[in-house]
């Protein structure tokens, strides 16, 4: 940071520090990062949009097969009502896919990646609203962090950032809409893959009639066992090599429209008239109303493009969006209107009855192909999300497995995977039908539209800073469409509607359980730090020894010794040669490059050879393995060993030309900065005595030897255990469900990938 002081001449300047702590001395060394997908030729920009077609607009694609059926499930009773019903569809694809979605929404992404926890990471780094006051001044000087200061927004971005920060109210609000809006993604990840592959299995009982419903069902499960079988390859295996398929069904659905036009009615492009929605509510009223339920199936998929929004960027989407979804999906829904003026009886089953008969089977094979990849698309940005969650302390620890060199951002996770394509198998065999899966797919869909668009608004205020009537428009614009189809699905609750509710009823409450806890259990140990200052004090008394070898010992604290420490010396009194307090620190943002990724802290005096540490991840970085992870510690704490010493005989320089030097304190990081009048900085090496180098190399030189003689990772085995004055509810939440979901769900030392040989376990109990 820059530290502006009046100098004697009463001109102010300003003056950096060569290093102040071990952030600047590495974050000095890199170029700063930009945004995903900000420096691609149009070449890229071009191959990039054909492979998005492939993961991303699979779902909204092979939405004809079933939105006709969905919104007449009793028929058509006046051919003009298709007009009123197309209308709708167009200007619904229209308004929320490509205006609220293409054009507005996907520019606020978290440094290139999208989703609703996106939006949240997105408005804490403005903000702090996240539940653990873990930020650090030194995470907002991360180059990707890119942060604007916080005396510059206007009046209105600062009145609600002062409001946010201040409200518990809304600290819990804002985390509990966006853990809503994962629950009900995880809900369309699950209802995709079912409501997809149903329909397009359905169709082949046009050519064998005599199949039954039943047996549907039963060639579906095959398929969607085959689909949840395959997610452990990745989107980058699955999804990428079937991009052309979804281009070629681009193509038949796009040519069998405009052959239904010429064929049927090309009167039925009368329907861009918007006049026509309002004719078609004035002709059905309350029947019309609760038909929008199955219009809005026709934008399914929307929020999967915005939470894969990592793997492309903003300009191939709307390239791709705008160049090949849009046109091809319109002239699809249109040709199946003007089919339907001609033949209105078969409206259970207009895509297939629509087809010329020689592109049957051709269509058939693509459809079977695009609704499987169509659910690839979903559970990937399903994935992605929750991978998100789980690195933000907001969803029980899972292994997530990454799936692609090229894209971070693309995970795996058994255990969700498995639970999801169980719950999509059962969900197949007991509804059966489009119909009931469709109402509980709707809801999804607009939930998640009406969470985005809160959020969103947020954002504008808060992030953009937008004009007021630009927010005022979006916001009411936007929530009132999706209040208006949301009031419509509701209305079906009971016939399928209630699924969507129960599935994020579960997920929520594992989600705010896991995370209640978690933050319990954080300020505990807040409370309970040993103070660096007493930890010579603390290893006298205890007459602890020097082991060989690196210790890491693991706490989530971010600063202060952590509880567990004392356990360790009173009960084991020694301690290795090198010993480093580890945190790993998930910052709101999607990367930190490696060369910033530690953070250290000498602990104690130089003699002891104890270090803080704070290793610095992004939600969608990959911890490294054990060694690689020791290797690049190392290297990085002979660098923080260097500069300190440089960075010490630059200071005592400075005391003693200046002698006014003022160190200060941040209130919430242990991290001091310096506050300097301009001196004459001198080199660095000539600050520094032979003696002293050679100090620094044997230091160097020790940490090469007693990484040699092993690392031992150390980890706090807590117990949390609700108070004795807690509550029935408190307790149950904490010594049961908590307690259930940490012995079932993967320990700490699988999810950093720690050899069993190099782990010890610290016990200990937290009282909550």
């Amino acid at each position: 940071m820059s530290l502006e002081v009046e100098n004697p001449s009463n001109i102010k300047t300003t003056k950096r520090l060569e290093r102040q702590d071990s952030l600047f001395g590495d974050a000095e060394k890199v170029s700063n990062i930009t945004g995903h997908g900000s420096k691609e030729n149009w070449t890229q920009v071009i191959h990039l949009a054909f492979q998005s077609i492939g993961i991303i607009y699979g779902d909204v694609g092979t939405s004809p097969l079933y939105v006709y059926s969905s919104t007449f499930p009793n028929g058509i009773k006046n051919k003009d009502d298709l007009l009123g019903v197309l209308s709708l569809i167009l200007y619904t694809l229209i308004l929320i896919p490509m205006i609220k979605y293409v054009f507005i929404v996907l520019y606020a992404d978290d440094n290139g990646d999208g989703g609703t926890f996106a939006l949240y990471s997105l408005i804490s780094r403005y903000a702090k609203i996240r539940l653990i006051p873990n930020q650090q001044v030194e995470d907002s000087m991360v180059s990707n962090y890119s942060i604007e200061s916080p005396s510059l927004p206007l009046r209105r971005a600062q009145w609600l950032k002062d409001k946010l920060e201040s409200s518990k109210a809304a600290k819990i609000g804002l985390f509990t809409i966006t853990i809503l809006g994962t629950s009900m993604v995880m809900g369309d990840g699950t209802l995709t893959p079912a409501i997809s592959v149903l329909s397009a299995v359905n169709g082949i009982r046009e050519k064998v009639p005599s199949l039954t419903e039943t047996q549907v069902v039963w060639i579906s499960v095959p398929i969607l066992f085959m689909l949840f079988s395959v997610q452990r390859f990745g989107t980058d295996k699955v999804g990428y090599s079937f991009a052309p398929i979804i281009s070629v069904w681009f193509v038949l659905i796009a040519g069998i429209g405009i052959y239904n036009i010429m064929v049927y009615e090309i009167g039925i492009l009368r329907a861009f008239n918007p006049m026509h929605i309002l004719y078609y509510f004035r002709r059905n009223g309350k029947e019309a109303w609760v038909s929008l339920g199955g219009a809005i199936l026709c934008v399914t998929g929307t929020e999967g493009m915005y939470a894969d929004l990592g793997h492309f960027n903003i300009r191939a989407i709307q390239i791709s969006f705008t160049a090949v979804l849009f046109p091809s999906v319109a002239l699809c829904y249109i040709g199946q209107a003007a089919y339907l003026r001609t033949f209105p009886e078969n409206v259970a089953d207009t895509f297939y009855r629509s087809i010329p008969a020689p592109l049957f089977w051709p269509t058939f094979l693509i459809a079977i192909f695009s609704a499987i990849i169509a659910s690839q698309a979903m559970l990937s940005g399903a994935f992605a999300i929750l991978s998100k969650a789980l690195s933000l302390g907001c969803f029980p620890r899972v292994r997530v497995i990454h799936t692609s060199k090229h894209h971070e951002g693309q995970v795996y996770i058994p255990e969700v995977n498995f639970l999801m394509g169980l719950a999509s198998v059962i969900i197949t065999i007991t509804f059966r039908t489009t119909t009931e899966i469709g109402n509980a797919y709707g809801i999804c869909v607009v939930t998640v539209f009406s969470i985005t668009t809160h959020l969103m608004t947020v954002v504008m205020l808060l992030v953009w800073k937008k004009n007021i009537i630009f927010i005022l428009l979006f916001y009411v614009v936007f929530s009132s469409i999706e209040w208006i189809y949301l009031s419509s699905i509701l209305s079906k609750f009971i016939q399928g509607g209630y699924l969507p509710f129960c599935f994020a009823l579960v997920l929520m409450a594992l989600m705010v359980t896991w995370h209640y806890v978690h933050v319990m259990k954080y300020w505990y140990e807040l409370d309970h730090i040993v103070p660096i200052d007493d930890v010579t004090t603390l290893l006298e008394k205890h007459n602890v020894r020097r082991i060989p070898g690196v210790g890491l010992l693991y706490s989530e604290l971010v600063q202060g010794i952590p509880p567990v420490f004392l356990q360790l010396v009173q009960k084991i009194p020694s301690v290795h040669s090198v010993f480093l307090f580890m945190s790993i620190k998930h910052l709101p943002i999607p990367h930190v490059v490696p060369a910033e990724r530690f953070l250290f802290r000498q602990v104690g005096p130089r003699e002891h050879r104890m270090f803080r540490c704070v290793a610095r991840y992004g939600y969608s970085d990959t911890v490294e393995d054990s060694g690689e992870f020791a290797r690049f510690l190392a290297d990085r704490l002979k660098i923080f060993i260097e500069d300190e010493s440089l960075f010490a005989a630059d200071k005592l320089e400075n005391e003693d030309t200046e002698g006014q030097t003022r160190p200060r304190q941040s209130a919430c990081s242990v991290v001091h900065s310096e506050e300097v009048i301009e001196p004459q900085m001198s080199s660095h090496v000539g600050n520094i005595s032979t003696y002293s180098l050679q100090t620094i190399e044997e230091e160097k030189q020790l940490i090469d030897v007693e990484m040699e003689r092993g690392v031992v990772y150390l980890m706090g085995s807590a117990n949390v255990i609700a108070g004795p004055k807690s509550s029935a509810v408190k307790k149950v939440v904490v010594n049961y469900v908590y307690a259930f979901l940490r012995r079932n769900l993967a320990e700490g030392h699988k999810v950093l990938a720690i050899p069993k040989d190099q782990l010890l376990k610290v016990g200990i109990t937290y009282e909550i």
